[in-house]
């Protein structure tokens, strides 16, 4: 931890960081003294540090709350996370030239961006597969609305910091990591349960400033539990969307190079953007991870860099102070714009290609996704040595951006 603040004038609770604080944008600290000021806050608030503004809550934020939920506080891309597997080949089994071809082959099989598959996917990959609960318009209303658009979303990347990225290990290990979340389905659970949640304050004359964009939900309400519940099928509708883009890309490995099969029950995964009922400091609590991971001791988990710099599974210490997370990742020292505006096209790419890493950087709106656009991966990961344990170190060989 590389710091604490508290203003007992003003603040409820203190706010412990693992960054410096001086490096903090504006705007985000700004967020983080509105989540220190609000009257159901627990005990602290945790900030990693890939620490950024985000809406309502700093990306990169562990809020513990009582009696109420915050869909702010776990944002627009419910469920969002990481996968990764490693597979049974080496680098020296595999040429440059096998890797675009299958870098080739996953773009034909994977939608990106806004796009979607033509035809919806098999309704047994869904959570719980299509059960009756599913359309019931009154308990699930979102989920019932969405479900059949859902199906043709289910396996695909999506857009902003999702990515598809071919690693290597230091025993030169071929590994498949993927970054997505759960597509329009979160957004629409996201928005409805926070559009309503802003009605009732409005109702309720709450005490929490509408400006602060941290409307919430007592979670013991109908409106709290369904969006519980709801949240909660997005997260599992995540982890699936994740791991059929995995099942998929594994077969084009296998029919690429044959001989060998991915061991898919070796699978990582963690989530990022969630609410959960935990225990801390002696009492069960609400803890919104937003841009944040669980890392319970010995928990596996998954810290991405940028598509230039290196990523690493870890496993957690169980840190009580930082309400047992971790980072999400390297985290944007720029905005998308910014990067646009102000990064070399020449010198990304050129940062890219002197690693020899496969990519798809060929013009200037691409920089919005560029390593340059992210802060210094090493950095962030001696900030929080005292939260987690490098267990396997990965570099980038191939990346798809979405």
């Amino acid at each position: 931890m590389k710091d604490v603040i508290f203003n007992k004038e003003y603040d409820k609770v203190p706010v412990k960081l693992w960054t410096d604080y001086d490096g903090v944008e504006m705007s985000a600290k700004d967020q983080i003294g509105h989540l220190q000021n609000l009257p159901f806050a627990f005990h602290h608030i945790a900030i990693m540090p890939d620490c950024h503004s985000g809406y309502g809550m700093p990306i990169g934020g562990v809020l513990a709350t009582e009696r109420v939920i915050i869909p702010n506080a776990v944002g627009v891309d419910i469920g969002c996370g990481m996968c990764a597997v490693k597979t049974p080949w080496n680098t020296d089994e595999i040429d440059t030239e096998t890797i675009k071809k299958i870098m080739g082959k996953i773009r034909q099989e994977v939608p990106v961006g806004f796009n979607r598959h033509a035809v919806a996917q098999d309704d047994k990959l869904m959570p719980q597969g299509k059960v009756d609960w599913v359309f019931d318009s009154l308990a699930y209303p979102i989920i019932h609305n969405q479900y059949e658009s859902a199906l043709k979303q289910l396996g695909t990347l999506g857009g902003g910091n999702h990515f598809i990225e071919i690693q290597k290990d230091t025993e030169k290990n071929i590994w498949i990591m993927i970054h997505s979340g759960s597509r329009n389905l979160g957004k629409q659970v996201a928005d409805h349960y926070n559009e309503l949640a802003v009605a009732l304050n409005g109702k309720w004359y709450a005490y929490v400033p509408k400006e602060w964009e941290l409307a919430f939900l007592p979670y013991d309400c109908k409106e709290g539990k369904d969006y519980l519940l709801e949240m909660q099928y997005c997260v599992d509708f995540a982890l699936a969307n994740r791991k059929l883009m995995l099942q998929n890309i594994a077969t084009i490995f296998n029919d690429t190079i044959r001989h060998k099969a991915i061991d898919m029950a070796g699978m990582i995964n963690i989530a990022h953007n969630y609410a959960k009922m935990e225990n801390h400091f002696g009492q069960n609590v609400m803890v919104h991870r937003k841009g944040a991971t669980s890392a319970k001791r010995d928990e596996v988990g998954i810290i991405p860099g940028s598509q230039g710099s290196k990523s690493y599974i870890v496993k957690g210490l169980g840190n009580l102070e930082s309400f047992q997370s971790c980072s999400h990742g390297a985290g944007r020292k720029m905005g998308r714009g910014q990067a646009i505006k102000n990064l070399n096209l020449a010198d990304e790419i050129k940062r890219l290609d002197e690693q020899g890493i496969v990519h798809g950087i060929r013009q200037q709106k691409d920089l919005d996704e560029a390593a340059g656009a992210y802060k210094d991966i090493d950095t962030v990961m001696a900030n929080q040595n005292d939260l987690v344990e490098i267990v396997v170190e990965l570099n980038p060989v191939a990346v798809i951006k979405a």
